[in-house]
């Protein structure tokens, strides 16, 4: 184990993440990550529901992955052919951010990849309700945010089994108001709304109050 990194985890923690990634700090409503596919794939249900599946998917590999990423290849202390050639150069740390930043994408784009095929093959009417908005998984900043939080260089780093349940959690939370928002939108769609309140502006409006509620849960942590 790397000196000076102290790897923590309990049961207490585990929770913890739970309420604060599902409710606390949840990615949409406290974050704003992730409001692209949040609001273009609520207004169905069964749409909302298999986009909130396969982003915990990604969420929850991605965040697996780029652990090892961090821990074995990109922190300083790793003995990695990236560390040995940048101490050859003569600089440990200036490239981490980037390399961090850039490795994380593409894995991340390659969990997309792999979904996109399965869904395409296997669900192709779920497949085609998701459109665009399937693919753009890879850029969803929600994805990317948690892959960065998990390796936050802290105090206190979370330990592997933490950093995936963690990306879990997260990926759970988007889920909750993915079908939370498609329930109220498809209430909304019978209501006699004003012409220039349809569509994104009431959902804009939804999602502020969603985000107001959900600052409730702020004194549970």
């Amino acid at each position: 184990m790397p000196s000076g990194l102290h790897y923590t985890v309990d049961m207490g923690s585990f929770f913890t993440i739970i309420v604060s990634m599902v409710f606390v700090s949840n990615f949409v409503l406290a974050r704003f990550l992730g409001l692209c596919p949040f609001i273009g794939v609520t207004k169905r249900t069964d749409s909302a529901f298999g986009m909130g599946m396969a982003v915990t998917f990604v969420m929850t590999l991605a965040s697996a992955v780029t652990w090892i990423i961090h821990r074995f290849v990109l922190l300083p202390q790793s003995a990695s052919g990236f560390n040995i050639f940048a101490r050859f150069i003569g600089n440990d740390t200036s490239l981490v951010p980037v390399l961090k930043t850039v490795s994380y994408i593409l894995v991340i784009a390659t969990l997309v990849q792999f979904v996109e095929m399965f869904l395409r093959k296997s669900v192709p009417a779920l497949y085609e309700s998701l459109g665009i908005y399937l693919p753009l998984i890879t850029t969803n900043c929600a994805v990317l945010g948690v892959a960065l939080l998990n390796t936050t260089a802290t105090e206190e780093v979370l330990t592997f089994p933490a950093a995936t349940f963690q990306g879990f959690c997260a990926g759970v939370g988007f889920l909750l108001v993915m079908l939370l928002m498609s329930g109220i939108r498809e209430h909304l769609e019978t209501l006699p709304l004003p012409e220039a309140m349809k569509g994104v502006p009431i959902a804009l409006v939804c999602t502020a109050l969603m985000a107001l509620a959900f600052m409730g849960f702020g004194g549970l942590i």
